[in-house]
């Protein structure tokens, strides 16, 4: 059995969301300058907010606060899901090793909550 994490760096579901948000910095960024206030600035915001949730959600107490933001990270995956259909369609560049990341986060985040609410917390 695993050591309990001590901080949420510690989280490989938080490690795994901030490699995906590299990946998202390092796809937008060869965007078309004209999106830089549009889908880049967006699509990284969305990412973003995956990690982030995750690490607000690892300090909070109760065990409705803790879902509530992994919820909203979870949002945020369907964001970003959307932001990557969009970028293919657009011919922005190559989404599969973003779009594996955003997979490998989306399950882990999954079996994470789940782990919370099945918890005796």
């Amino acid at each position: 059995m695993r050591e309990p994490a001590k901080t949420f760096e510690d989280l490989l579901v938080w490690q795994k969301a901030h490699l995906f948000v590299l990946a998202v910095y390092r796809l937008s960024g060869a965007f078309p300058k004209y999106e830089i206030y549009g889908l880049s600035s967006q699509f990284r915001r969305a990412a973003v907010s995956v990690a982030a949730n995750i690490a607000e959600g690892f300090r909070k107490r109760s065990k409705a606060d803790k879902i509530r933001f992994l919820n909203i990270a979870q949002g945020s995956v369907e964001e970003c899901r959307y932001y990557l259909i969009l970028t293919k369609d657009l011919g922005y560049g190559d989404i599969s090793e973003t779009k594996l990341l955003l997979q490998e986060v989306s399950k882990l985040l999954e079996a994470y909550s789940r782990g919370i609410l099945n918890s005796d917390y």
